[in-house]
């Protein structure tokens, strides 16, 4: 059974399944509101679904059209807007914004105040460090043919991303590569490779120790 606090709106039709806790002034299942040049699908969105045990924070928005995984935390003040999939053991930070049509895997841990823009993926065991900022428009809202160019990062399996950097459009980061704190990243970073800068370049290779692969 759900434990939902008297201040919490909860859309009908929302599932909610075994444990879960929605808190004070959280929003489940809102319909989105669209801009006229909005890129967004505009078809109607079924409700919101969150699985077993997951927290729904202090004034958090979890749209309709999205599921949530067991247990996983949507920290206070975080948003997920329409369409997107996370899976279990998921954490969203505080403030965090992830948008529409994103995939999020198991285990990764998003941090506070960090922005995932529409159509993007991470894999599973990513982290996001907080304030990073992910992009997928290269024309900045200029011109018909951004539509169909528009695409988010792909972050794969155990990367990590460090505070404050900044990924371009369509760019993928390697399997358990790692970036440094800070880095522009306008192309895509090899698996298993440390990139830092602005623009973000290969330093050296993550460390063994550090690799998951290797119990890290």
């Amino acid at each position: 059974m759900a434990d939902v606090h008297p201040s919490a709106t909860v859309y009908e039709g929302t599932v909610l399944g075994d444990g879960v806790r929605v808190l004070e002034n959280a929003v489940v299942g809102k319909q989105p509101s669209l801009g006229a040049s909005s890129t967004a699908k505009r078809e109607p969105l079924p409700p919101a679904r969150i699985g077993d045990g997951t927290v729904i924070s202090t004034g958090a928005i979890v749209f309709a059209g999205s599921s949530i995984g067991a247990n996983c935390i949507v920290g206070d003040q975080s948003c997920i807007r329409e369409r997107v999939q996370m899976a279990d053991d998921c954490i969203l930070g505080r403030g965090s914004l992830i948008e529409n049509d994103t995939t999020v895997g198991r285990g990764t841990r998003i941090q506070a105040d960090a922005y995932i823009t529409a159509y993007s993926t991470l894999e599973e065991d990513v982290f996001i460090a907080p304030c990073v900022v992910t992009t997928n428009d290269n024309f900045m809202g200029r011109t018909e043919r951004r539509r169909e160019l528009m695409k988010g990062p792909t972050i794969r399996r155990s990367a990590r991303v460090g505070g404050g950097a900044v990924i371009c459009p369509g760019v993928e980061i390697g399997v358990e590569a790692f970036v440094g704190a800070g880095a522009v990243v306008t192309k895509d970073v090899p698996p298993h490779k440390l990139v830092v800068g602005s623009p973000a370049r290969i330093v050296r290779d993550v460390a063994e120790d550090e690799l998951r692969s290797n119990g890290g």
